[in-house]
């Protein structure tokens, strides 16, 4: 077990809790509480990083990064739609789940490269804000096009002002004007507290997660085994990505990582008024009971064995 990061613990631990129908739960207020700061926390660090970061440099890696995430949901449609025989409607809320991203998984990627001696650039955290776009709407232009009942307005509202973009694009740029000098006096609690903050997060997801398990019976073996295989080959892009932009290391692994990750935020509220027609049960069942627990357990060191490997061979 010395491999995994010790707040995955923290996550078994919640999902025997709720496996064995402990009474442990986290209220929602304290839920609602660890996910802002867990978001202020991670845009604050990306922020910091740019204010001492050549931000010009960063447009056309950004631009690349960005438009390489399409393809993720555009991949995981076809598979779907042709190998799953799924509703084309599912087919394009599942793909948009898959396209979009993962803060708390980014986050124990980034903590998983600490506890393995590796460093990354704060400014990974800006991708987090851009890579929730390009999914949902690929999804959205998959199962309507460019028609009037897309809602595309009422998405455009939910995803720009949901707490996830507003908190860190705000705090990102609150770190980016004031700096780590103007911002000293919150890093002990940003950044010292933040592996606590993360262990009680993922405690509460692993009862989440156990709750979940039941709509696995309702997704089939099939997107079973897709939930656990199309991050695997999204994260190998992020790899090939990261490695064709000359990141180093530990940024690739971060890259991986959200190009592995689903979402089970940001996706499925602007997905409910997008393609309302879409399972809800279909692409929960799969991001959240499948993909996130893989992801945090075996995942996360898999993607930086990946990373490594590929350097290592194409050095």
């Amino acid at each position: 077990m010395a491999i995994v990061d010790p707040v995955v613990g923290f996550f078994v631990l919640g999902l025997i809790a709720g496996l064995l129908r402990s009474d442990l739960k986290l209220s929602g207020g304290l839920y609602d509480t660890l996910t802002i700061y867990l978001l202020i926390a991670i845009g604050l660090k990306g922020g910091f990083e740019l204010a001492s970061s050549d931000v010009g440099a960063l447009i056309v890696p950004t631009l690349v990064i960005v438009a390489a995430s399409a393809v993720t949901p555009m991949v995981a449609y076809q598979v779907l739609l042709r190998l799953g025989r799924l509703p084309h409607a599912d087919a394009a809320s599942i793909s948009a789940h898959y396209g979009s991203v993962s803060v708390v998984t980014f986050a124990v990627g980034a903590s998983y490269l600490g506890r393995q001696g590796l460093g990354y650039d704060g400014y990974m955290s800006v991708f987090l804000v851009f890579l929730e776009f390009p999914a949902l709407i690929v999804g959205v232009l998959l199962a309507k096009g460019l028609k009037a009942d897309a809602a595309w307005r009422r998405l455009a509202h939910e995803v720009l002002t949901g707490k996830a973009i507003v908190l860190l694009l705000g705090a990102l740029v609150i770190g980016w004007v004031w700096g780590r000098d103007g911002g000293a006096a919150l890093v002990p609690f940003f950044e010292g507290l933040f592996k606590g903050f993360l262990a009680l997060f993922l405690l509460g997801m692993g009862v989440t997660t156990a709750a979940r398990l039941a709509d696995l019976r309702r997704v089939g073996l099939f997107l079973v085994g897709f939930g656990i295989l199309m991050p695997i080959v999204s994260a190998a892009g992020g790899v090939l990505v990261g490695w064709l932009l000359g990141l180093p290391i530990g940024n690739t692994h971060l890259l991986a990582v959200l190009y592995a990750s689903a979402s089970y935020i940001a996706a499925p509220a602007a997905m409910r008024i997008a393609i309302p027609e879409a399972n809800p049960a279909l692409s929960m069942g799969a991001s959240l009971g499948v993909t996130f627990p893989f992801n945090v357990v075996a995942g996360v060191p898999l993607y930086l064995a990946m990373t490594q490997t590929f350097y290592r061979t194409m050095a």
